[in-house]
């Protein structure tokens, strides 16, 4: 046999390109559950702060606010914190949950815990509970001046009603705790219309209402 046979280059295998990558299929879009949060803080809160402001003078008619409380103000805006999460967004998230999770403890408050409390000082406990939040909402308050000028006024008007609500009950003061009635009734005017105003400016595709 030929030496040059066998030394003849073996012919390299033709390269053959790789098959295109299939397109990635597209994430399924996220509603936005912000509307929805503000809708259910805004309705409960709307519903206390008639009694908060003494505009319905009955009280035996506040306990309409305990079912709120649970499953609108409650479930529904801790619902829409989790959503926030899926979405990424830290202050929806840390505002819907906080918030859904206090209109749950109230509603387990005022239906287990005051009734058994000494009645000379469950204003005192009450005070606490409130002043509490109130620190919470204000540091929610210093982060939302980031925000557009419709959060801005949800998050002010809801510091002062928790700070008016809280003094009026540790110093027993009726008028006090009508002041936070009153600003309680303004912070769920601004977050009703906060709420409006996202859910149609997504539905209609454009801004056809400001948030400042």
């Amino acid at each position: 046999m030929s030496s040059a046979l066998l030394e003849a280059p073996v012919p390299a295998a033709e390269a053959v390109a790789p098959a295109p990558a299939a397109p990635a299929a597209p994430a399924p879009k996220l509603a936005n559950p912000g509307p929805l949060g503000l809708a259910a803080f805004a309705l409960t809160t709307f519903v206390l702060s008639m009694f908060n402001s003494g505009l319905v003078t009955n009280a035996a008619l506040s306990a309409v606010v305990l079912p709120l409380a649970l499953f609108y103000g409650g479930l529904a805006q801790f619902v829409a914190g989790l959503f926030e999460f899926r979405r990424g967004n830290t202050f929806a998230t840390t505002a819907f949950i906080s918030y859904g999770a206090f209109w749950m403890a109230f509603a387990g408050y005022v239906k287990f815990v005051v009734p058994g409390l000494p009645a000379a000082d469950a204003h005192l406990a009450t005070g606490l509970f409130l002043i509490a939040w109130f620190v919470f909402t204000l540091y929610m308050t210093v982060a939302a001046m980031k925000l557009d000028l419709a959060h801005r006024v949800v998050f002010v008007s809801l510091s002062l009603t928790f700070l008016f609500l809280a003094l009026g009950d540790l110093a027993q003061s009726t008028a006090l705790g009508h002041i936070g009635g009153w600003l309680g009734l303004l912070c769920a005017a601004a977050a009703w219309y906060t709420s409006f105003a996202v859910v149609t400016n997504e539905t209609w595709g454009r801004k056809a209402l400001p948030l400042g």
